[in-house]
């Protein structure tokens, strides 16, 4: 996985590298992040619409775009805090854009109460969020290393990028209820885990 990783980065930074030549340093990373959000509207009547093949294939294309704007602003020495805030604020808007184009689906086949596990989905994906968020700003006053911190937020096994990665998959291989359900799961494991491990490494150092 970290090899996958690593070679999406490596692309990501060669096209950060193309579009800054080509328009001189005008596309900025806030751009891009506004056009992948902007770009889920469409992802989201697709999924909606049952048109799951279109729907994967933006979704991996434009799910690249959070790993290109931070490319992008390392190259151009933009990196902000108020550019952190707005890609992770996005991040967030565009669950809710994808989780909502699924319940919607959901509502319409010979199962409708299965829509259910698109709304716990979306709320345990933005729990996993909050406690992370929430997290950050308590252990900033705590004795913890800066090593101890990364470990505490690098752990759970749901983060972002694989919650989209599980949604791309549900959507090619026709599964997306069983991708959901899979992701209402794991995510919720994943916010809890993560409370309770940094609940734990408060307590110790209080």
């Amino acid at each position: 996985m970290n090899t996958l990783v690593q070679l999406i980065r490596r692309l990501m930074r060669a096209v950060a590298r193309f579009l800054n030549s080509i328009s001189r340093g005008k596309i900025t990373p806030d751009s891009i992040t506004t056009i992948g959000l902007l770009a889920h509207l469409p992802i989201a009547y697709l999924i909606a619409t049952g048109h799951f093949g279109w729907a994967a294939g933006l979704l991996l294309v434009f799910g690249l775009f959070d790993t290109l704007d931070g490319e992008l602003a390392r190259l151009q020495k933009r990196a902000s805090s108020a550019g952190m805030l707005y890609d992770a604020s996005t991040d967030r808007f565009k669950e809710v854009l994808l989780y909502s184009g699924i319940a919607y689906w959901l509502s319409t086949t010979t199962h409708p109460h299965n829509a259910s596990w698109a709304v716990l989905a979306l709320g345990a994906s933005l729990s996993v969020s909050y406690v992370k968020a929430k997290g950050e700003t308590a252990v900033k006053n705590s004795r913890l290393t800066p090593n101890e911190i990364n470990r505490l937020f690098q752990d759970g096994l749901l983060r972002f990028e694989f919650r989209i990665a599980l949604l791309i998959l549900g959507l090619a291989s026709n599964r997306l209820l069983w991708a959901t359900i899979i992701i209402a799961v794991l995510a919720s494991y994943t916010a809890l885990s993560r409370l309770v491990k940094i609940r734990q490494a408060l307590h110790v150092q209080g």
